[in-house]
C-alpha cells in the first residue's frame, strides 16, 4: 500500500494497524508534507520503497542519511501522484489533509485501485467527477473517517433506496453549548484543545467550528448516493455511536465503539473480512450513558453551508472547501477570528461564479480563486 500524508494522525494511525499485521500488510510508499525526521523515523521501521516529501523545502532540508538503503526519496505532489499509480499499489490510503489530496486519489482511481479515503475534501471539491471516475474504472473508494464507515458498515446490502436517512454524529467540539457572544474572542490555542479527539491542528478547528460535520455532510452525498434531506446530524459528546443508519421500514443500524482511529481504517483495509486487531474494545461495564442532542446552528453556521452545498454541487464544493482552508490558516495565525471563517465561507460562497457542471480545471480555477478572495478578509 501507500500511506499518503503518513505523519499525520490518520497517517501514523495507519501505520499502527500495519504494524500489527506484518504479514498481511506491505508498504510501498511513504508520502509526507515536511515532516522529513518522522518520515525517516517510519521508513527505517517499514523499509518503503519510496519516500515522498510534498514540500521541496521540507526535502531540502531533509537529511538523506536518516533514511534506510534501498528507500528512494523523492519530491513534490507529482511523485505522489506517481506512486498512488505505480501498478504495486493495492491499497492507497488517502489521508492528505485538503484539497492537495485529490490529485493522487484521482490517479488510484483512474488505475481502478482500492482507496482508503481519509481525505474528505475530495469528495468535497470532486464530488461527481469522483464517484463517477471510481465506477467507470471499477475501483472502490473505502470510507476511513469514523462516521462515513459507521454508515458504510450499517449499509451493507442495502442501497439508497432502502435507507429513510443516515444521521451523522458530532462531538460538538470544545465549545458545545457556547453562543456566539462567548465565541467573539475564542484563541486558536482554545480552538485547538479537542474534548474527545486526538487531530491535526486543521481539522480540529474545523471540529470547532462544526465546518468538519459541514464537509461530512458533502462526502455522504457523494459516498452514498443520496440527496440531501436524507442526511441529518445529531451531537454525541461521547463520541461513541459513530453514526446511524434508518430504514425505510422504521428500523435503525449504529455502529458503536471508542473514538480510535484504527478501527475504521483497519476496517478499510482488510475489507471485506473482519480480524482482531489494536483498536480499543468498549466496556460496557463502565458504559453508564449516551447523550444526543440537536445542533446549534444559529451560532455554528458552518453546518448550514454544508447542506447547502450538498444540494447545489457545481463548484460549490470546490470554493467552500477552498475558502474554509484559507480562513483557519488565517485565524491559526492570528489574522481573523474564530467566528469569521464561517462568515468568510459564507460570503465567498455567495459571491463566486457558479458553474453546475465543472470540469477538473474548472473546479481548480475554483479553489483558486476562493483562496485569493479570502486574503482581502482581516481581524477581527
Amino acid at each position: 500500500m501507500a500511506v499518503l500524508g503518513c505523519t499525520g494522525s490518520v497517517g501514523t494511525n495507519t501505520l499502527d494497524v500495519v504494524r500489527h499485521f506484518p504479514d498481511r500488510f506491505e508498504i510501498f510508499a511513504l508520502c509526507a508534507h515536511s515532516r522529513w525526521q518522522l518520515l525517516a523515523e517510519q521508513c527505517r521501521e517499514f523499509r518503503p520503497q519510496y519516500a515522498i516529501l510534498t514540500d521541496p523545502d521540507g526535502f531540502a532540508k531533509a537529511d538523506r542519511s536518516q533514511f534506510p538503503p534501498g528507500t528512494e526519496c523523492l519530491s513534490g505532489p507529482d511523485a505522489a501522484i506517481r506512486v498512488a499509480a505505480d501498478a504495486a499499489v493495492d491499497v492507497v490510503v488517502a489521508a492528505v489533509v485538503g484539497a492537495a489530496g485529490l490529485c493522487a486519489t484521482w490517479a488510484a482511481l483512474e488505475c481502478g485501485k482500492t482507496v482508503a479515503l481519509a481525505n474528505k475534501e475530495t469528495l468535497v471539491v470532486g464530488g461527481s467527477l469522483i464517484t463517477e471516475l471510481a465506477a467507470r474504472r471499477g475501483a472502490k473508494l473505502l470510507p476511513v473517517d469514523s462516521e462515513h464507515s459507521a454508515i458504510f458498515q450499517a449499509m451493507a446490502g442495502y442501497g439508497p433506496n432502502d435507507v429513510e436517512r443516515i444521521v451523522l454524529t458530532a462531538s460538538g467540539g470544545p465549545f458545545r453549548g457556547r453562543n456566539t457572544a462567548e465565541l467573539e474572542t475564542v484563541t486558536p490555542a482554545e480552538a485547538l484543545h479537542h474534548p474527545t479527539w486526538q487531530m491535526g491542528p486543521k481539522i480540529t478547528i474545523d471540529s470547532a467550528t462544526m465546518m468538519n460535520k459541514a464537509l461530512e455532510v458533502i462526502e455522504a452525498r457523494w459516498l452514498f448516493g443520496l440527496t440531501p434531506d436524507k442526511i441529518d446530524v445529531i451531537v454525541h459528546p461521547e463520541s461513541i455511536v459513530h453514526s446511524f443508519v434508518e430504514f425505510v421500514d422504521g428500523s435503525v443500524l449504529a455502529q458503536l465503539s471508542p473514538p480510535d482511529m484504527r478501527l475504521p481504517i483497519q476496517f478499510a483495509l482488510a475489507y471485506p473480512e473482519r480480524i482482531s486487531g489494536p483498536a480499543k474494545r468498549l466496556d460496557w461495564k463502565a458504559l453508564t450513558g449516551l447523550r444526543f442532542e440537536q445542533p446549534d446552528r444559529e451560532t455554528f453556521r458552518s453546518l448550514d453551508l454544508g447542506f447547502e452545498v450538498a444540494e447545489r454541487g457545481g463548484t460549490c464544493g470546490a470554493v467552500l472547501n477552498a475558502a474554509n482552508e484559507a480562513a483557519v490558516a488565517r485565524f491559526l495565525a492570528g489574522d481573523l477570528g474564530f467566528l469569521n471563517i464561517a462568515r468568510c465561507c459564507r460570503a465567498v460562497l455567495d459571491y463566486h461564479n457558479y458553474d453546475p457542471h465543472p470540469t477538473l480545471d474548472g473546479l481548480w480555477a475554483a479553489d483558486r480563486w476562493a483562496r485569493q478572495e479570502v486574503a482581502r478578509w482581516t481581524r477581527p
